[in-house]
């Protein structure tokens, strides 16, 4: 797990609690900091996950193409042979 993700967790968790304690006291300008802390956490944490599932991806990926070398290479030259269709105009 990704420490963006642990972090931004206890980010949005001390937020959630400055922002109840600025209801509790009536103070506008903690429940506010807290709120933002809260977005801080929440981006911080979807960032880890983004992290996350781009090394397992990248993983997935490579177990592929070292299990199945050929059909890395025929896919590849699909995918090239497409994309050098798309880019040409006739």
């Amino acid at each position: 797990m990704d420490p963006n993700r642990v972090t931004g967790n206890i980010k949005n968790m001390t937020g959630k609690v400055e922002e109840n304690a600025g209801q509790l006291v009536g103070d506008a300008k903690t429940q506010a900091e807290g709120m933002y802390r809260q977005a801080q956490g929440a981006t911080q944490e979807l960032y880890g996950q983004a992290k996350d599932t781009a090394v397992s991806l990248e993983d997935t990926i490579r177990h592929f193409i070292e299990d199945r070398p050929y059909t890395a290479v025929a896919a590849a030259l699909g995918v090239g042979w497409l994309i050098g269709r798309a880019g040409r105009s006739d």
